[in-house]
């Protein structure tokens, strides 16, 4: 399903996170990538009110589907650490080499543009909804995720700085 384009079940993704919550706690964390759909979305606040916990921030990477292709196409993943660039990064465009652990850059079997068209169609109908769920609760920030990975960093750093200084 994954090498498709399609989600985990939401099924095994609350299961993961309510262990994880369990074990960690409900404070202090960020989770990149979930939830993904409504129904996770329900559950995690459920989760966090059985904690007597509040979900402080959500934050919504506004991306063009035209860069998401571009950086899909362009991605180069280490088959030994998971170490993830772009091949267009001047550092490995002559020598594809992990800089952790020499291990070799490829590009992932499931980055092509068909899978893309699949996570694309199932970002529209399972992930979208969340924009409009985050906002009736007051904590979504959006943010251009079209701009390169340090300004994003920093506009996402201070989201986090400013939410922990209050």
């Amino acid at each position: 399903m994954l090498r498709s384009g399609g989600l985990v079940s939401d099924k095994i993704i609350i299961e993961l996170i309510e262990d994880w919550l369990r074990l960690h706690g409900g404070h202090g964390f960020v989770f990149d990538g979930f939830p993904r759909t409504l129904p996770q979305a329900e559950s995690l606040m459920s989760m966090l009110t059985k904690l007597r916990t509040a979900l402080d921030l959500a934050v919504w990477l506004e991306v063009s589907e035209e860069t998401v292709r571009d950086r899909i196409t362009g991605r180069l993943q280490c088959g030994e650490c998971g170490f993830t660039t772009s091949s267009s990064s001047a550092q490995f465009a002559n020598r594809p080499v992990c800089p952790y652990c020499d291990g070799r850059l490829e590009r992932r079997n499931d980055d092509d543009l068909g899978v893309l068209q699949t996570r694309l169609q199932e970002f529209r109908t399972k992930t979208e909804p969340l924009g409009a769920f985050y906002k009736k609760v007051s904590i979504l920030h959006r943010i251009d995720g079209n701009r390169d990975r340090d300004a994003v960093f920093a506009d996402i750093s201070k989201l986090i700085e400013d939410k922990t200084a209050k």
